[in-house]
């Protein structure tokens, strides 16, 4: 028998895998009162990009890469009416836009791992997520406990959205019209937004982006989006330098 002693394994080797972790069951637990209105809003999209005539290979591949069914809806009429190239990514990237800000927010917590890990969760993001990870960890914990969260959330967000937008995509002849997809999938986007309107100046300038949309409404190539958006970033942007200007006069 040797004499030489055995050598202990890494730790990363001893470590069970995430989806063992008690923070991952809580994360998925989480996303389940709102996984039926995600799932709403999927089959929505799916059929969206079946009868805009988007081939099915094209339908699944944007289904699976660009994950973000805000910017798939607003695309779509575009890729449909012949929008100039420009203009599908201009609305495309203002209306992703909001991911910045959910990166920035995220940085605090995963700015520590590997890149390629990063950029793993990057793909996985979504907005209700944000707004569940931030409401359980508003401070930052140790990686060990977010990580495992943050995969347990998404995970069932993921499968809520892709396994029905797949569905919507190969169904879209046999979903009736009158299941009210429409409506649904308006009202998990709804209830999506009011989970993140925290503060004055993120309310009225959702309010703000509201009037301007309708306002808006006539512009062509869905370009009261863009309107909209603008007008919301500009309000907000607003509403942040008031209180420094008062109180920079205030030490007058």
């Amino acid at each position: 028998m040797s004499d030489e002693p055995t050598a202990t394994p890494p730790a990363a080797a001893r470590r069970p895998p995430v989806w063992r972790h008690p923070e991952f069951a809580r994360g998925a637990r989480d996303m389940v009162d709102t996984s039926l209105g995600i799932a709403a809003w999927g089959l929505l999209t799916g059929v969206a990009m079946a009868e805009s005539g988007l081939p099915l290979a094209l339908g699944v591949l944007m289904s699976l890469t660009v994950y973000a069914g805000s910017a798939q809806l607003a695309a779509l009429p575009l890729l449909a009416s012949g929008a100039p190239l420009w203009v599908i990514w201009a609305t495309a990237l203002c209306v992703n836009l909001r991911f910045v800000v959910f990166s920035a927010g995220w940085r605090r917590y995963f700015a520590a791992l590997p890149r390629a890990q990063r950029l793993r969760l990057a793909y996985f993001a979504a907005d209700l997520n944000f707004a569940l990870f931030l409401r359980r960890f508003p401070e930052p914990p140790p990686v060990a406990e977010s990580v495992p969260y943050f995969w347990g959330g998404v995970a069932l967000n993921w499968s809520s959205w892709q396994l029905p937008s797949l569905a919507g995509l190969l169904l879209a002849g046999h979903v009736p019209v009158s299941w009210g997809l429409g409506f649904a999938g308006t009202l998990a986007l709804l209830a999506l937004s009011l989970t993140m309107l925290q503060g004055r100046a993120t309310q009225v300038s959702a309010a703000v982006a509201g009037a301007a949309a309708v306002a808006a409404y006539a512009l062509p190539l869905k370009l009261n989006i863009l309107v909209a958006i603008a007008a919301a970033v500009a309000i907000g942007l607003l509403m942040e330098r008031l209180p420094a200007s008062r109180a920079a006069q205030d030490s007058r």
